[in-house]
């Protein structure tokens, strides 16, 4: 066995005798460097469960990449893009893509016999990815979607809900208003849907492809757009260079032209607000370990001269001062590996229990979501874990050669 290590062991597991000071520093070492990876750790896997918790609420709503008239993207009018099955196979087949479905939007009022609100409806096909709907339905089911006839049902908000007071099941007239006159059409509200991200519960609402391009006047292979699933976020800008090559600047039959918007494109304020959560981790981590790696040098030195008795007689005997300075890294490791086994339970057992409570509430409609979300990750645990121990050992070193200067002669007097 390692003679540093043996010695550093030996020093760990006595109990102090006479020595009343190491104990409590050892004691307040520990909590120091257990509190701030509990702190780190937490810290992460709150920002990660909001960043995707987020971002998969925006996806659902607009996909990873849409295709749309270039018109579109350069106002707020709503221009047509034929999107037949041979271009639907061209997106498809890029490489990249998991998933392909049209969409098209039209502006509407829904009224009921006391009160009125504008909406915007979108029309999707049977294409449809009802994945995310799904998981956010609170009430009622959601109409079997077709670009070939009308259900005449819709799926509405909670929000839109309760300002109409209407429920799942309930009748309602929706009026639509363009240089054609004004237009009305009664709808079965089938279902209800409740995401808490306000800026399209608020207004939006699903019908039928057919419906919404019959309302627009738009020929039967013109739509707003296709909306596409990728199938890893990370590589988005990868697969949407790829779109930019074979899709952008090219002309449907009615000469208009295609273009291509990324989900940062649509929505840069809410992808902006997530990556400054990021920024805010980083200066908890900062802080975190700083605070840990003070609190290690403080009960190091304390140990240190405690020990200068020790120290003195092992030089004595011939001990070099790189071996001595080891025996204390070695100590400052089995307090360190201590307080990470400490930091790393009351982390995971806080995580989870959120997870599985959501004990944590917060306000919908300020943050997005009703409790806050905790996404674990064991390979960011893992990296934590190793930084805070090296980088603790690293800060450890300098104070460390403090021992060089302890004299064997004066040494063996103090006490």
């Amino acid at each position: 066995m390692n003679f540093s290590f043996f010695i550093a062991h030996k020093l760990y597991k006595d109990k102090g005798g006479r020595q009343h000071v190491s104990r409590p520093a050892i004691t307040i070492a520990t909590a120091g460097v257990a509190i701030g990876l509990a702190v780190m750790l937490l810290s992460v896997f709150v920002v990660l469960g909001f960043k995707h918790t987020i971002r998969d609420k925006v996806i659902g709503f607009g996909s990873h990449i849409q295709v749309t008239n270039f018109m579109t993207q350069m106002s707020s009018d709503q221009a047509p893009i034929a999107m037949n099955d041979s271009m639907m196979k061209v997106i498809g087949g890029i490489e990249g893509v998991k998933h392909v479905e049209r969409f098209a939007y039209k502006q509407g009022i829904l009224k009921t016999d006391s009160d009125f609100l504008g909406v915007m409806f979108e029309g999707v096909a049977q294409e449809y990815d009802t994945t995310f709907i799904h998981q956010n339905m609170v009430a009622g089911s959601i109409p079997k979607f077709s670009d070939s006839q009308s259900g005449n049902h819709i799926l509405i908000s909670q929000n839109i809900a309760d300002k109409l007071k209407v429920n799942a099941g309930d009748r309602i007239f929706a009026y639509f208003i363009d240089e054609n006159g004004v237009r009305m059409r009664r709808f079965t509200i089938q279902g209800i849907y409740q995401t808490n991200l306000s800026q399209y519960d608020q207004v939006m609402c699903f019908a039928d492809l057919y419906t919404t391009v019959k309302l627009n006047a738009w020929q039967p292979d013109q739509v707003s757009g296709a909306a596409i699933t990728v199938n890893d976020f990370k590589q988005l800008d990868e697969v949407e260079s790829r779109f930019v090559e074979k899709i952008n600047r090219t002309e449907d039959r009615y000469g208009e032209t295609y273009a291509t918007q990324t989900i940062r494109d649509i929505n840069p304020q809410i992808f902006s607000w997530l990556d400054l959560l990021d920024m805010n981790v980083w200066i908890i981590l900062v802080l975190m370990v700083s605070v840990a790696g003070v609190t290690m040098i403080s009960g190091l030195l304390i140990i240190i001269l405690e020990r200068t008795t020790m120290i003195g007689v092992l030089k004595a005997l011939g001990t070099r001062n790189k071996t001595i300075r080891h025996i204390f890294l070695w100590f400052a490791a089995f307090i360190i590996g201590r307080a990470l086994l400490i930091g790393n339970a009351i982390a995971l057992g806080m995580a989870l229990l959120q997870q599985w409570t959501g004990i944590i509430k917060l306000d919908p409609a300020t943050y997005y979501v009703s409790t806050v979300p905790v996404e674990i990750n064991i390979p960011l645990l893992i990296i934590l874990n190793v930084a805070t121990l090296l980088i603790s050992l690293f800060v450890l070193i300098a104070p460390s050669y403090l021992i060089s200067h302890i004299h064997p002669a004066k040494s063996m007097r103090y006490e």
